[in-house]
């Protein structure tokens, strides 16, 4: 029985490492996995579910098996004399040790993909994103200091192109292969700034600036929401992201350095003084 229950886990086991990478190919209708990682981050994200994936199927399987082989060899018309055991030292130590080995296991690339993901590198570009209900307003520090708002695209233009609660009127553009720094923030409730491909899911709190980071690896666009529950049109605050050459973004920030308008100095100065004191 346990031999047989050893082969399955390993055909599952075989199975999800050869058919699960195919599916994150391109996103497809029905789909049930990730779509294609954008950035190494959401690669590391997608490796750690597929070695939790095939640990979770060998476990599942294992307990079923063992539940079926004492429903099996030990119901009552089977053993009609049932054991008297009350301890056993291997069982005691079997079931406490595996666990912990097990937990270990997951814990390694775990911690390592979490020291990964939180540990912010010298960034290439910074950008500022706000909350609003129910809208992202984005700033460029180092770029211009401009700022402009992203609203939903109405819905009537974004159904002809497919788009609809993902398109926006203005897209956040950053360059390829470059570290970007994202600071978030809110004017009223609580948002959340979260785009899967880069494996980016960060709180916007009113009154204080958190970070994170990204780096697409691969030029397009891609497409967030609101995570958080923020009121009645909770749905209808998207994020699109355009990742480009670093010559076509050299080119779109001088065109929005004219086209948009500049953050006021003295609401800049009092976001700097908090960014810097919660850094310090």
């Amino acid at each position: 029985m346990f031999r047989r229950i050893g082969v399955l886990a390993a055909w599952t086991a075989a199975l999800a490492l050869v058919l699960v990478p195919e599916a994150y190919a391109q996103p497809t209708p029905w789909q049930m996995n990730f779509p294609a990682a954008a950035d190494d981050r959401m690669a590391g994200i997608i490796g750690l579910h597929n070695i939790l994936l095939v640990i979770i199927t060998v476990i599942s399987l294992f307990v079923l098996g063992l539940l079926v082989w004492v429903a099996i060899r030990f119901n009552a018309k089977a053993n009609p004399v049932p054991s008297a055991t009350t301890h056993n030292t291997f069982l005691e130590v079997a079931w406490t040790v595996l666990p912990v080995l097990i937990l270990t296991v997951i814990a390694i690339p775990s911690f390592r993909l979490l020291y990964y993901q939180e540990n912010i590198p010298a960034a290439d570009i910074t950008i500022k994103a706000i909350g609003k209900q129910w809208y992202w307003t984005y700033e460029y520090p180092d770029h211009g200091n401009f700022t402009f708002n992203a609203q939903m695209m109405p819905e009537r233009r974004a159904a002809e192109t497919g788009l609809r609660l993902l398109a926006t009127d203005n897209r956040v553009v950053v360059p390829v292969g470059k570290t970007v720094r994202i600071l978030t923030t809110a004017s009223d409730v609580i948002h959340a700034w979260s785009i899967q491909p880069f494996g980016v899911k960060i709180d916007a709190v009113p009154g204080r600036v958190n970070q994170t980071w990204f780096r697409a690896t691969r030029e397009g666009i891609f497409y967030g929401h609101c995570s958080e529950l923020c009121g009645i049109r909770h749905a209808f605050m998207p994020i699109e992201v355009e990742v480009v050459s670093p010559e076509r973004f050299d080119a779109w920030v001088a065109e929005a350095q004219t086209r948009f308008a500049k953050v006021d100095s003295a609401s800049e100065t009092q976001f700097a003084s908090a960014v810097q004191g919660q850094e310090d």
